[in-house]
């Protein structure tokens, strides 16, 4: 029987010959990764496994990002547990303020991740490397205690669905609109502990910025990760970024999938999840009622990157954002930052009436830097839209592309590109 991507770069770190869904495996991981929030509960893990030290000060990743510049005591505490484990490891990979970045936008851009790779990080969207070729997931701070002190982790092997994506997208149409139109169409549940296998001829039109938004969101499907295959520009970008030999995994012809969903992307429409859960999406065509907003952000693990700030400063350059509205534009990391300064992107938000922060999760968790008050709405790059996830229980999340929310904070309200 065949195997899928996932199941064979498993197999491999498991030093078998091949594996089937459902089996349960331990397996050698590439990386370990955690932020400030997961990395403290993992770090006193350790401490009563009475370990001597990790397994490979090379192989762990360490990004302060939630609370990053810190909020409070609290964050800064838990910033200092990690700093010092860093150091005590002598962690080739912790990122302090100035060098840290939001975590699943970092490790690509440091090489730290390239295609065969294994990686588990305490961090739900660590899903976000399969646009690399790589199995990557999330797991509990105890996961990652075990991983940060043997190097191994135990998995079940997940079946997969395969997605055809078919077709060019139209212009203002990203990875966003992508895999919110997946979830859609399955649900937060519909590919529950699933690899999301991503294959077909439309896939050469997707970025990597594309790609990444579509794995990191995988997780809100309920998938245990999503996967890209390795083509000439994966190749190109690894090139550019890494120094790490990848190894290159393609399914076999005859392997099993779950289900085969094929998508014509050239059919798609700018896709909104209204609250509260990614699945309750509407196309910008089917919002029939004017819905007004108190607040935008453009930013996060999903939708920070250069070509989001990009694209957010086509719609908002000699344009301004609506009176009484806040917009808060978030740089994935520092890099990203200094790409936007040398591009005017920053001058154009700013002279828009924009805010630019450093890089930082920040709102995306109800962390700060853009809270939301009881009854305020808000139009977000982010990927979670549940009940109070932003502030009050009472505030309301809408997910959407940087076009989307580029066009809102114009407008004042839900808004396409071609609207304004």
């Amino acid at each position: 029987m065949g195997m899928t991507m996932t199941q064979k770069i498993l197999a491999a770190h498991a030093k078998l010959s091949s594996v089937t869904a459902g089996q349960l495996i331990e397996a050698d991981l590439d990386l370990v990764l955690g932020n400030d929030i997961t990395s403290p509960v993992a770090i006193h893990e350790m401490e009563k496994m009475k370990v001597s030290g990790v397994f490979d000060k090379d192989k762990i990743a360490l990004v302060p990002d939630h609370f990053v510049p810190n909020k409070d005591i609290k964050s800064a505490e838990h910033c200092k547990c990690v700093r010092e484990f860093a150091y005590k490891n002598q962690i080739t990979n912790y990122f302090e303020v100035g060098q840290m970045g939001i975590e699943h936008a970092l490790l690509p851009e440091k090489g730290l991740v390239v295609a065969g790779d294994v990686v588990i990080g305490a961090d739900s969207h660590t899903c976000t490397y399969g646009a690399l070729g790589a199995f990557s997931t999330g797991v509990g701070s105890t996961d990652m205690a075990a991983g940060m002190a043997t190097g191994k982790a135990w998995f079940k092997v997940p079946s997969a669905i395969k997605f055809v994506l078919t077709g060019k997208p139209a212009k203002w149409i990203s990875g966003k609109d992508i895999i919110l139109h997946i979830i859609g169409m399955i649900g937060v549940d519909g590919a529950l502990y699933k690899s999301m296998e991503f294959v077909g001829d439309g896939i050469a039109y997707l970025t990597m910025d594309d790609r990444f938004t579509i794995a990191n969101m995988a997780i809100e499907a309920g998938g245990k990760n999503g996967i890209f295959p390795v083509d000439n520009l994966t190749l190109q970008y690894m090139k550019e970024h890494s120094m790490k030999e990848p190894v290159i995994y393609e399914a076999d012809e005859d392997a099993q999938y779950d289900e085969v969903i094929t998508i014509d992307l050239s059919t798609l429409r700018p896709t909104i999840a209204f609250p509260h859960l990614p699945e309750n999406t509407k196309t910008i065509d089917e919002i029939k009622e004017n819905i007004s907003i108190d607040q935008v952000v453009i930013g996060s693990c999903t939708n920070g990157r250069e070509e989001d700030l990009r694209i957010a400063a086509e719609i908002l350059k000699g344009r301004k954002v609506k009176k009484g509205l806040r917009c808060i534009i978030i740089p994935a990391t520092q890099k990203i930052y200094l790409k936007a300064i040398e591009e005017g992107w920053v001058t154009t938000f700013v002279e828009a009436g924009a805010v630019v922060s450093t890089p930082t999760c920040g709102p995306c968790l109800g962390g700060y830097m853009g809270i939301l008050a009881e009854g305020e709405r808000c139009v977000s790059t982010t990927n979670r839209n549940f009940v109070g996830r932003m502030g009050h229980i009472t505030s309301e999340i809408y997910l959407a592309s940087p076009a989307v929310a580029a066009a809102s904070a114009v407008t004042g309200e839900i808004s396409s590109p071609e609207d304004i």
